[in-house]
């Protein structure tokens, strides 16, 4: 017989017998889970609210329309930018089957997105055959067609290059060339140049485009006002920081969030935690 179960943790959800389980849960802005990693894979979603996970490989932001496909054993971190409600599942490395190797940045369809408020509303332990598990079946079946979204921002090996990155991301404002920062780096900007393209996949200056879109991201959820952000990442109006958005997103800064939120988005997640408990 189907059962509620509490909030158990991971250690508690790896030891249940579904392929699947799913959790929801409320975190303020400011939350940071600190550096952890799960046996199982697992899907990290908010229905509202910002997220941005930390791995080794690289930084991730996720707005309410991305979720983020994380492999089993990955050491991860989850900072909150904006008050979320968190809605994850847990998936057993052995139907994980044709998904992602690495973190991936996953966008969200309209069907999933329902498909997981409903399963974190039924009971986390559920029947072979119960709507749960079929719910649970589908979500598998659904996360194979997403698309990835362009929210990574990768993150060097290369001890030089990491030097390099922790800087420009303490300066987004800033505007030094590879060739200014090659003696903080102690390389050639060529060298610089080419090891920067063969680990992250990005020239330089895409990889500082990128950081700043990730970090214009958690402002817009923070409901900075566009101006500002323009000015605090470096760009010299508004219209330039709204035309980079624009060409990268496909959408004007100000309608982002507004375009990806339900209609009922809010109250979809509270009755998801109502009814579960």
């Amino acid at each position: 017989m189907n059962q509620p179960y509490p909030d158990i943790g991971p250690a508690g959800y790896d030891a249940l017998p579904q392929a699947v389980v799913a959790k929801g849960r409320h975190y303020a802005q400011g939350h940071d889970s600190g550096t952890h990693q799960h046996r199982r894979a697992q899907l990290v979603y908010a229905c509202s609210g910002v997220m941005r996970v930390e791995t080794f490989e690289g930084n991730w932001v996720l707005p309410p329309q991305r979720a983020l496909w994380v492999p089993p054993q990955t050491p991860h971190r989850v900072m909150i930018a904006s008050d979320a409600e968190m809605r994850t599942f847990y998936v057993e490395p052995a139907a994980t089957t044709g998904l992602p190797e690495r973190c991936t940045v996953l966008e969200v369809s309209p069907l999933l997105r329902e498909l997981i408020l409903t399963l974190t509303a039924l009971p986390t332990a559920y029947d072979e055959g119960s709507r749960a598990d079929l719910i649970a079946r589908l979500c598998l079946a659904e996360l194979h067609l997403l698309p990835t979204a362009p929210l990574h921002l990768p993150m060097p090996q290369d001890a030089r290059l990491t030097k390099l990155c922790q800087r420009v991301l303490g300066r987004l404002d800033g505007e030094e060339t590879l060739e200014q920062l090659a003696d903080l780096a102690g390389a050639s900007s060529r060298t610089l140049a080419r090891r920067f393209r063969s680990e992250t996949g990005l020239s330089f200056r895409e990889w500082r485009q990128q950081a700043r879109l990730i970090r214009a991201l958690e402002m817009l959820a923070q409901g900075e006002p566009l101006k500002r952000i323009a000015e605090r990442l470096g760009y010299a109006s508004q219209s330039a920081f709204g035309a980079m958005f624009h060409r990268t997103l496909g959408i004007e800064p100000s309608r982002y969030f507004a375009a990806a939120a339900h209609p009922s988005a809010e109250a979809g997640c509270q009755t998801g935690l109502k009814r579960r408990a």
